[in-house]
């Protein structure tokens, strides 16, 4: 993975189930993956290697919130390009990241 995130930003995210009574469209999405036309955006973070987030995997149809492994995503290669870390994001709700998504 580029650009992995350093511990001190990963302890800022809110730990998994903090934000659980927050309305999915509300949430707010701290890191963003991508690889490809695949999108990662992470909401909450169990402080060792599970992120709950949503992915994108290039169709709308079928992406979905949903529990994703850090050190899974760290791994993904697809030829010699790997998962990076956009750098320039910052936080924001889920529904304007939505939007942008149509």
């Amino acid at each position: 993975m580029w650009n992995i995130p350093t511990q001190e930003e990963l302890s800022k995210l809110p730990r998994l189930y903090e934000k659980e009574h927050i309305p999915v469209e509300e949430k707010i999405i701290h890191l963003h993956f991508f690889i490809g036309a695949c999108d990662w955006f992470i909401a909450e973070f169990d402080g060792e290697d599970l992120f709950f987030g949503y992915a994108n995997l290039g169709d709308d149809d079928m992406a979905e919130w949903g529990y994703i492994s850090f050190s899974e995503l760290k791994n993904i290669r697809v030829q010699c390009v790997e998962v990076d870390r956009d750098l320039y994001w910052k936080p924001e709700r889920f529904s304007d990241v939505k939007k942008r998504l149509k």
